[in-house]
């Protein structure tokens, strides 16, 4: 996944490029200057970084010092903030990833709904887009959504804040783990309504398991039960929530690793564009 970088003038108007990619025969990340533009002062230049490939990320290195010696802005738009699963821990990921991000002195950073709080407080010049007015717009406006469900304790916020914007009731599910191995032991959630559909709220997807997990248990068939994530990686087995999900949306903040049936993905770029400053 290449990144990908755009210009904009004083008025905040999409304008030619100025930069392009490109890598040299040995691989090293390069960016050259493909228009000369003869008041870069006046311009923003704007990068946007999907996924975590670390050759991209030596790629928005280098876009950013080349904006830096032209005297530009620089914006980065992140939609997937890297690291922010490793938010603990030996190595302490959210801060490498933090201090690689920081090291590139760009203006500012644009993420969109980030796993944890704690890398917000290591990235500097961050500015945060949440999920809830993206899932209203896309999701439940004009639906049939009766109801949202928090999968685990970790979601509530999130799922609450998207049932606040949405003016629905949220439903509360918990994981329980074994406590003598640690392993998921299976799931509970508050008594749910008879009829309507629900909405699954979270912000990451890998293989899936929780909410295929989480949709056994409540007994409800894919026909009442729809997937938000913000981010999905859709890795191992996750093909499978198909079967217990009648309808999967998520961002393009990330490449997906496979092909999910059915599923919906909501371009970020006017989300994440509108906060620039």
């Amino acid at each position: 996944m290449a990144v990908e970088l755009s210009t904009w003038d004083a008025q905040g108007t999409p304008a030619t490029p100025t930069f392009s990619t490109m890598r040299f025969p040995a691989g090293e990340a390069h960016v050259k200057v493909a228009v000369e533009h003869s008041t870069p002062a006046d311009l923003t230049e704007i990068a946007t970084l999907r996924g975590t490939d670390g050759d991209d990320l030596l790629m928005l290195g280098m876009w950013a010092d080349a904006v830096r010696q032209r005297g530009s802005r620089s914006v980065a738009l992140v939609p997937y903030l890297p690291g922010a699963r490793q938010d603990r821990g030996l190595p302490f990921g959210a801060k490498v990833y933090a201090d690689v991000l920081n090291g590139f002195h760009v203006d500012q950073v644009i993420a969109f709904d980030p796993h944890s709080p704690v890398i917000v407080d290591l990235v500097e010049r961050l500015t945060v887009v949440t999920s809830e007015q993206v899932v209203r717009d896309h999701v439940v406006a004009g639906s049939d959504y009766s109801g949202i469900i928090a999968p685990d304790k970790g979601a509530v916020a999130r799922a609450s804040a998207v049932a606040t914007a949405c003016d629905l009731p949220v439903f509360r599910a918990e994981k329980h783990r074994n406590p003598d191995t640690g392993k998921l032991d299976g799931f509970s959630c508050e008594p749910l309504p008879d009829t309507g559909r629900l909405l699954v709220v979270d912000d990451i997807c890998d293989g899936g398991g929780t909410f295929m997990g989480l949709a056994g248990s409540t007994g409800l068939g894919r026909e009442r039960l729809g997937l938000w994530v913000s981010h999905g990686v859709f890795s191992g087995r996750a093909a499978q929530l198909a079967d217990h999900f009648g309808e999967i949306v998520t961002t393009d903040s990330y490449p997906a690793q496979q092909h999910i049936d059915g599923l919906r993905t909501v371009e970020l770029s006017l989300y994440l564009t509108k906060e620039i400053r």
